[in-house]
C-alpha cells in the first residue's frame, strides 16, 4: 500500500513543512537490487582494547569489495588492511573529522572491563555525524555468557543500551545492530556483515545477532558460495503461505537467490499459488498444513524431489477478539496453523532426512508475540511460541548440521495492514525509528540472509524486522 505521508515529507513543500513543524521526516529506505555492490561508501573502522577479529574483519572486507578507513585510535588497522590487500587509509586530520562515510564498525571484542568505555565514546563521538543517510552502523563483541570474566561479561553486555540508543538517535534511516561472535567462530561472519551492512537490511534495526559454531560440526571455515550474488544456486526452498503479500516476496528472493522454490498454500488460493510459482519457475503444493497428514505428505515431496535444503515457515493466520469472546475453535485454529504444525512439520523432515543435512529452517514470528497486542492472545501465544520452538530446538537440530532462526516482522505493508483503521495504521508506520512501515521485501532479505549456506554459524536467533519499533523495544 502506497504512505502517502512519506512521498509528502519527501517531496520539497513537505520537507520545509515537517521541518518548521518538528514532524517525523522518514526517508526513502534504500533497498536490494540484484548484482549491485554490497556498500556503497566507505567504511570506517573502530576499536578498544586489543581488538580480536581485524584480520577477519579484513578478509570480508577485501572479498566485498569495500574501502576502509581507520580511525586515529585504531592504527593497528593500516597494516592489517594492507596486508590483506584492501583499499584504506586514514580517517580525519588534527583532530578533525574525515569525510563521510556509508557504514561504522567497532571491534569491541578485546575490551575486558567498563573503564574501557571511552574507546566507544570517543569513536562515536567523532563519527557519528558523518555517516551517510541509509547508512550503516555495527558493533562486534563477545557473548556475554561465555566471558570468562565477570567484568568482561558486564561489558560486553553493555553494548546493548548503547547500540539501541545509537539507533535511536542517529535517525535519516541509519540503522545500528550488535554483532555478538564466539571465540572460534570469528570466520562465520562474512554472511552477517554483508546482509548488515548492505540494503538488504533496510528495515532491521536495533538487533542483537549470536554468531556461533554450530553444535556437533567441527570448526572451520564458512561454507563460502559459489557465487555470492546466487548463493542459493542448486537449492530446494520450501516457502509456506507464498501465494501472496510476504509469502510471495519471500519466494521471489529465493528464486533471485538461484534457489528452486517450492511454493505451497492452502488449496483454496490454488490460482494466486500456481501464478507464483509459474512465474518463478518452481513447483506449488496446495496443501493446508495444520492437517494430520501433512507432515507426511511434505516428507513424501520432498524425498521425491530428492530433499530439501530450505524451509521457510511463513503460513499464519489470525482469529483476533479478547480472549473473553473468543471461541475455542478460533483458539485452537490459530495455535494449531502457526506453532503445532511447524513442530510436527520440523520432526517429520528433520527425523525422515527429507531436510538435508546442513538444512535451515527460518520460521517467521512477529512483533505481536514479543510485545504482545490487545485482541490477540491466541496469536501472540503462537508467535511467541515460534521464538520458544527456535531458542529450543536450535541445539537439537544442529547436532545434524541443521540451522533454526526466525523474524519477527513489525507494521509491513500488506493487504492486512492496509484493512487496519487509518489512525492505527499511521500509528504503526510512525512509531518506530524509521517512521515508516516496512515492506515484504525487508522480511524475504531477513529470511534469505539466515537461509545462505554462509550462514551456518547462525541457529537459535530471533531478528525483529520493525524498524526498531516503539512497541516491545
Amino acid at each position: 500500500m502506497n504512505d502517502s505521508y512519506l512521498d509528502f515529507a519527501n517531496s520539497a513543500l513537505g520537507a520545509w513543512l515537517t521541518n518548521a513543524l518538528g514532524l517525523p521526516k522518514p526517508l526513502v529506505l534504500e533497498r536490494c537490487t540484484a548484482g549491485e555492490a554490497v556498500i556503497k561508501g566507505p567504511v570506517l573502522l573502530g576499536g578498544g582494547g586489543e581488538p580480536q577479529l581485524l584480520e577477519m574483519l579484513a578478509a570480508a572486507f577485501k572479498s566485498m569489495g569495500a574501502q576502509t578507513l581507520a580511525h586515529a585510535r585504531l592504527p593497528q588497522w593500516m597494516p592489517v588492511a594492507n596486508k590483506a590487500g584492501l583499499m584504506t587509509g586514514r580517517w580525519g586530520v588534527d583532530g578533525q573529522p574525515g569525510e563521510k562515510v556509508k557504514a561504522l564498525v567497532f571491534d569491541a571484542t578485546g575490551m575486558d572491563d567498563s573503564t574501557q568505555s571511552e574507546a566507544l565514546y570517543r569513536f562515536f563521538h567523532d563519527s557519528v555525524r558523518s555517516v551517510l543517510p541509509c547508512g550503516r552502523v555495527v558493533v562486534i563483541g563477545r557473548p556475554p555468557e561465555s566471558c570468562k570474566s565477570p567484568r568482561k561479561a558486564t561489558l560486553q553486555r553493555a553494548l546493548e543500551g548503547l547500540t539501541r540508543s545509537l539507533a535511536k538517535e542517529l535517525r535519516r534511516a541509519i540503522n545500528v545492530q550488535l554483532l555478538y561472535v564466539a571465540e572460534g567462530a570469528e570466520n562465520q561472519i562474512e554472511s552477517t556483515l554483508r546482509f548488515l551492512l548492505s540494503p538488504r537490511s533496510a528495515y532491521v534495526s536495533a538487533q542483537v545477532v549470536r554468531i556461533g559454531l554450530p553444535v556437533g560440526l567441527p570448526a572451520g571455515p564458512q561454507s563460502e558460495p559459489a557465487d555470492w550474488d546466487q548463493p542459493l544456486a542448486g537449492k530446494k526452498v520450501l516457502v509456506t503461505g507464498a501465494s501472496r503479500g510476504i509469502g510471495a516476496s519471500i519466494a521471489e528472493v529465493m528464486a533471485r537467490e538461484g534457489a528452486e522454490v517450492i511454493c505451497l498454500d492452502l488449496p483454496q488460493a490454488q490460482p494466486g499459488l500456481d501464478e507464483i510459482a509459474a512465474k518463478l519457475g518452481g513447483t506449488a503444493i496446495a496443501l493446508d498444513i495444520g492437517a494430520a497428514d501433512a507432515p507426511q505428505r511434505l516428507v513424501d515431496a520432498a524425498k521425491a524431489q530428492g530433499g530439501w535444503d530450505v524451509v521457510v515457515h511463513n503460513a499464519g493466520i489470525t482469529r483476533d477478539k479478547t480472549i473473553a469472546n473468543m471461541e475455542e475453535h478460533a483458539w485452537q485454529t490459530v495455535v494449531n496453523v502457526n506453532l503445532s504444525a511447524q513442530e510436527r512439520i520440523n520432526d517429520a523432515l528433520v527425523e525422515s532426512g527429507a531436510l538435508m543435512t546442513g538444512g535451515r529452517i527460518v520460521c517467521v514470528s512477529s512483533i505481536s508475540g514479543i510485545a504482545g497486542n490487545r485482541g490477540q492472545t491466541n496469536y501472540a501465544l503462537s508467535k511467541a511460541g515460534v521464538v520458544g520452538m527456535v531458542q529450543s530446538t536450535a541445539p537439537v537440530f544442529a547436532g545434524r548440521g541443521i540451522t533454526i532462526n526466525a523474524v519477527a516482522p513489525g507494521f509491513i505493508e500488506t493487504q492486512m495492514t492496509a484493512a487496519i483503521p487509518f489512525a492505527l495504521r499511521e500509528a504503526g508506520r510512525r512509531m518506530n525509528s524509521m517512521s515508516q512501515g516496512g515492506l515484504p521485501q525487508d522480511v524475504a532479505e531477513a529470511i534469505a540472509w539466515f537461509a545462505n549456506p554462509a550462514s551456518s554459524g547462525l541457529t537459535g536467533n530471533v531478528v525483529r524486522v520493525c524498524g526498531q519499533s516503539m512497541i516491545g523495544a
